[in-house]
């Protein structure tokens, strides 16, 4: 085979998917704003991406605080920088490590999670029942996970701050003798507020990204079980990269030039 077909093709169908992804996310965003809006549904949403995803977010984040400050402790201890422990955790938190763990954490809970349902009803051909009943299956399906996911995954994040926050500070205080007033203070003195909401409408737009991954591959699934499985793969993957490259572009934009 000729390869630069075998690239033009490939180059070809990149496109197309990137135009049928355009074509969805647009589609879903106008239903969002749009009534009918199922309130219950919503709700529903709620509990199952933020209040389930709690204790999976809580453990990562409080972990990832905890060796965040020993790897400082090892790295700084070596130029006698010690005091700088609680900068590097409060703000490497704030800023990248919540945001991003916890979107990971819920990209492969709930990414899956809704690929898997939708992709289950569309093959099933439950998402064809509900528009034979004149229900919209974007207004009843895709757009109370898109409206939750954008607005509890930020809810979530903060928490998730909070406890890696403290995560590090159990370890200084309690295991490297640190002084826990000077520790808290340290902490206070060097945060600011663009830090914590920097941090927070990262999560919103990782939130976005999740449910929309999830909804766009559960979605357009076909083949059976197997296309379900490849649709939960498909979306847990996409997602977690999105929110990668997502979190540089908006690093960049946040905090560029300060």
């Amino acid at each position: 085979m000729n390869p630069l077909a075998l690239i033009g093709r490939t180059f070809l169908e990149f496109l197309a998917a990137v135009g049928r992804l355009a074509r969805f996310t647009l589609r879903a965003v106008r239903h969002c704003f749009r009534p009918p809006i199922y309130f219950r549904q919503i709700v529903r949403q709620f509990v199952d991406i933020g209040y389930y995803s709690l204790p999976v977010v809580g453990l990562t984040t409080l972990f990832t605080g905890m060796v965040l400050a020993l790897q400082s402790h090892t790295g700084f201890s070596r130029f006698d920088a010690e005091s700088a422990i609680p900068t590097v955790v409060v703000l490497s938190i704030t800023r990248e490590l919540g945001p991003v763990m916890a979107g990971l954490m819920v990209a492969g809970r709930i990414g899956a999670a809704i690929a898997a349902e939708l992709g289950t009803m569309r093959v099933t051909e439950q998402i064809d029942a509900l528009t034979t009943l004149s229900t919209n299956p974007f207004k009843y399906l895709i757009a109370p996970r898109l409206i939750a996911g954008t607005l509890v995954l930020p809810l979530l994040v903060l928490v998730g701050d909070i406890i890696g926050v403290f995560g590090g500070f159990m370890v200084c205080v309690y295991d490297l003798r640190f002084n826990a007033a000077n520790y808290i203070s340290q902490t206070w003195q060097y945060l600011e507020h663009r830090d914590v909401t920097s941090g927070l409408w990262k999560a919103a737009v990782f939130g976005f990204i999740i449910t929309l991954m999830g909804c766009y591959h559960g979605f357009n699934s076909k083949g059976g079980a197997q296309g379900v499985g490849k649709a939960t793969t498909n979306a847990v993957v996409s997602a977690s990269i999105l929110i990668l490259v997502c979190n540089y572009l908006l690093t960049g934009l946040f905090f560029a030039g300060k």
